[in-house]
């Protein structure tokens, strides 16, 4: 598997925001909507790098949510291959808004066979 790094774009809407998400009452990006894009710029640096059958699940986060956006900022969201342990993969995971950090931290996935996985929970 590659080191890789992937950065995203994303554009804070109106259901981004921590009173559309239930996570707040104001209108900014919502710390759990900035989350699940850093959890999608990880799956991103995977993509293409794990065999047929093969997906990853997210088990750990740990970020802090630095500063507010207001609805129409541009977020850019990067994600990092940081460390490989048999099948769990670190990511060092980081939102900026222009040059300015927003928000950063640490993620983890864990490759699993999908079908076993799946099975699992019957």
């Amino acid at each position: 598997m590659e080191f890789k790094s992937i950065t995203i774009e994303r554009v804070v809407q109106e259901q981004n925001t921590a009173k559309m998400m239930k996570s707040g009452s104001l209108e900014v990006l919502a710390t759990p909507q900035m989350i699940s894009w850093m959890e999608e710029a990880s799956c991103l640096c995977l993509e293409g790098q794990m065999d047929e059958g093969v997906t990853s699940v997210g088990t750990c986060i740990n970020v802090s949510h630095d500063k507010a956006s207001a609805v129409g900022s541009t977020i850019h969201i990067t994600s990092e291959i940081s460390k490989i342990d048999g099948r769990k993969v670190c990511f060092q995971v980081i939102a900026c808004e222009g040059e300015e950090i927003i928000g950063k931290g640490y993620h983890e996935r864990f490759l699993v066979n999908e079908q076993k996985f799946l099975e699992k929970l019957k």
